[in-house]
């Protein structure tokens, strides 16, 4: 299976006060033979996340240090698409289901290039789920 990885899902594996059920799952899928993609700015969303939890003092630099490499040992593509190609659509897309543009661009991503997508964000959960595209239970796919 090849699907987008919001960055809500990845964010969960590296922060250690954050457990889902949901996100491990995925987790457990993209160890075996499954593929994910994300946009360019992925690894910068993580790493800002990241950040702000060591602002918080919710993680220490050497905790998100180690995690960073989590998501980036695992089988996980870039989207080659330039930005500038998919802007269009991305804002659309924001202002049609009222997301932040990132969140917006996963969603372009998924609709593109006819996958599913895997969020545990609520408001891109329920644009994805409208337009039938939200990997609902990765255990079950």
């Amino acid at each position: 299976m090849f699907f987008v990885l919001d960055c809500s899902v990845g964010i969960s594996w590296c922060l250690q006060d954050e457990d889902n059920t949901y996100a491990n799952a995925v987790y457990n899928i993209l160890s075996g033979e499954n593929q994910a993609i994300v946009p360019a700015f992925f690894g910068l969303e993580i790493s800002n996340v990241l950040w702000v939890a060591e602002r918080k003092k919710r993680n220490t630099r050497e905790q998100s240090d180690a995690a960073i490499a989590m998501p980036q040992a695992l089988p996980i593509n870039v989207d080659a698409i330039a930005v500038t190609e998919t802007i269009t659509a991305t804002l659309n897309l924001a202002r049609q289901y009222n997301l932040a543009v990132y969140d917006a661009a996963y969603l372009e991503l998924a609709i593109r290039a006819g996958i599913l997508l895997a969020t545990i964000d609520d408001r891109l959960a329920h644009a994805a789920q409208n337009l039938g595209i939200l990997l609902e239970d990765p255990d079950l796919e």
